[in-house]
């Protein structure tokens, strides 16, 4: 074993042998380098967070025809450090009449449940937190904590505005992420298991050319799980300014601004990984560095998809926001994960491109099914809107005729 076959393993494996070397049993090593890769783990996540503030600056800054971050540092990189400066500096108030214990735990628990997603994201062959049999399972679960950080910190503020944003974005977030829970059981089917690094590892062929419906409703869903625009409604500017952090100043606001910005990576990050390969690429296998690079500019380009739908589409009316969900969204993904299992059992044991093929023609049906459904429906809406108009005019006519 090389550092550069398995850098992981090689400097775990340096380490116990330094740590026996003073003393310490194996059991109490084993622990403590598990607890110095979750802290490197949690360090890299934070340190690629202050990156993504510049990114998604100049990114926004060409979308709007600026220059974005240009003065402190080459190409303005030392911004992010000025604003994080600013912000520890700044004062933190605490609203009178607020509870204080979960108003300070919310900021905290939003940023510990995007870290918590870091444990089962493999980054690499050897590169990952755990390798959970059930990494879609604790996907779900540790992406909850997200609501509820959002409902303590709204209820907690003793403002009815932060209140009124919370229960918007906790009502946008379990809604979307029934969607979301069904497309990620599209991978689990086509993988055969909830291991995230199995899944990886069965793409032979990219899960998006399987399910290509699959990625566009998870993609959907994970914007409105970050509660970016078009689904920002917990803090749309002319009703309720910053939604449920609005009473949050200093570095506790700065938490919930960093949350989301690693939230979204972390979704692209997830993208790449159920639909996009992973980590897998030429030599990835033999050197889990490369493989490291693939998955970061994987996760980097579902970022930016992430980012140019955000400063691109108008916010959504929360009604119909919600109506698309529950009446489109959910319904497609549950005939989708059907229709998935049924071709899967049905051509189990075939060759990798007539499984493929059969997949794809499977997504090209349900999605023409869907426009023509789409299609009835609209033509149905538009005669039922005309008809008060043409009687109306009908009305309008026949009476100009009796006048005659």
């Amino acid at each position: 074993m090389t550092f550069w076959n398995d850098p992981i393993h090689f400097i775990a494996e340096w380490l116990r042998g330094l740590f026996i070397g003073w003393g310490m049993s194996g059991d109490v090593a084993n622990v403590l380098i598990a607890l110095i890769g979750a802290v490197v783990l949690a360090s890299v996540a934070m340190v690629l967070d202050i990156l993504l503030v510049w990114v998604e600056r100049k990114v926004v800054a060409r979308f709007q025809d600026r220059l974005g971050p240009n003065r402190l540092g080459p190409f303005g990189l030392f911004q992010p450090f000025a604003d994080i400066l600013k912000l520890i500096i700044k004062e933190n108030i605490t609203p009178a009449g607020a509870d204080k214990v979960p108003y300070n735990i919310a900021p905290i628990l939003a940023m510990t449940a995007v870290l918590l997603l870091w444990a089962v994201l493999p980054l690499a062959p050897t590169i990952f937190g755990v390798d959970l049999n059930v990494g879609a399972l604790y996907l779900i679960a540790a992406g909850a904590l997200g609501t509820l950080a959002i409902i303590l910190a709204g209820w907690s503020s003793n403002n009815k505005f932060a209140l009124i944003g919370a229960f918007r974005a906790v009502a946008m977030m379990v809604s979307y992420e029934i969607p979301m829970v069904v497309t990620l059981l599209i991978p689990t089917i086509l993988a055969g298991t909830m291991s995230l690094n199995g899944m990886v590892k069965a793409q032979d062929v990219w899960f998006v050319v399987l399910s290509p419906l699959a990625v566009i409703i998870f993609l959907i869903s994970a914007v409105a799980e970050l509660g970016r625009a078009p689904f920002d409604l917990n803090e749309a500017e002319s009703e309720l300014v910053a939604g449920y952090h609005v009473e949050y100043s200093g570095m506790k606001f700065g938490l919930f601004y960093a949350a989301e910005l690693l939230h979204a990576f972390t979704f692209g990050g997830f993208m790449a990984v159920l639909f996009f390969g992973g980590w897998r690429g030429p030599w990835a296998e033999q050197y889990p560095l490369l493989g490291l690079l693939y998955f970061f500019v994987k996760a980097m380009i579902g970022y930016w998809v992430f980012m140019w739908i955000r400063y691109t589409m108008p916010r959504i009316r929360i009604d119909h926001m919600l109506a698309f969900n529950w009446k489109f969204l959910t319904p497609l993904a549950f005939v989708l994960l059907m229709v998935t299992a049924l071709v899967d059992k049905a051509l189990a044991g075939a060759e990798t491109w007539v499984y493929a093929l059969g997949m794809f023609l499977a997504n090209v049906v349900v999605a023409w099914v869907t426009v023509e459904i789409l299609r009835a429906y609209s033509r149905r809406r538009r005669l039922e809107e005309e008809a008060p108009a043409k009687q109306v005019i009908r009305t309008g006519v026949e009476g100009q005729a009796a006048h005659h």
